[in-house]
């Protein structure tokens, strides 16, 4: 194995371990603060892979925005910072056999959708300039879509932490 091929494997291991934290850990901020991670040594894999754009596009929407979104939604929405029995729903079994299930078609459908598929990394064809044309030719729509949803998230947020909205008496007008 060489050096880059190292590298991606324990970014990879990273990934998986943080990944299993994230769902597993009883408290809200940890899980938040390991997507971080998890979503961080993703961005490592794609800079090993060549893949420079899409590494800071992880970086800035991912752990830049939804992150940082999701951590101001515990914190409007007044959510217990630290171990909460709430979090956890006792189906832990459940959820196991359905993560193992969706993993195992996902796993399927990518490798026999991409089992004779090749790009050479090396070509300009693969290069940033490529790729942003097609991100922003093509995938605009769902950007922007994303946008909206995150924004609707976010005033939800603030709507739900408000304490004044039911305190006014009837013949009050604001």
């Amino acid at each position: 194995m060489s050096g880059p091929e190292i590298v991606f494997v324990l970014l990879g291991i990273v990934a998986l371990g943080s990944a299993v934290l994230v769902v597993t850990t009883r408290q809200l901020v940890h899980a938040a603060l390991w997507l971080v991670v998890t979503l961080g040594s993703l961005a490592g894999c794609f800079l090993v892979l060549t893949a420079e754009l899409v590494a800071w596009v992880q970086v800035l929407i991912y752990v830049g925005a939804v992150v940082v979104l999701l951590l101001f939604g515990i914190m409007l929405t007044r959510a217990p910072i630290g171990r909460s029995s709430d979090v956890d729903s006792g189906n832990r079994w459940a959820a196991l056999v359905v993560a193992l299930g969706t993993a195992a078609t996902l796993v399927t459908v990518v490798v026999s959708g991409f089992r004779n598929a090749y790009v050479d990394l090396g070509t300009p064809a693969g290069g940033a300039k490529t790729l942003g044309a097609s991100i922003f030719r093509y995938w605009v729509l769902p950007f922007e879509a994303l946008s909206v949803l995150l924004l609707a998230a976010l005033i939800g947020a603030i709507v739900l932490s408000r304490t004044d909205i039911g305190a006014q008496s009837d013949g009050e007008v604001s």
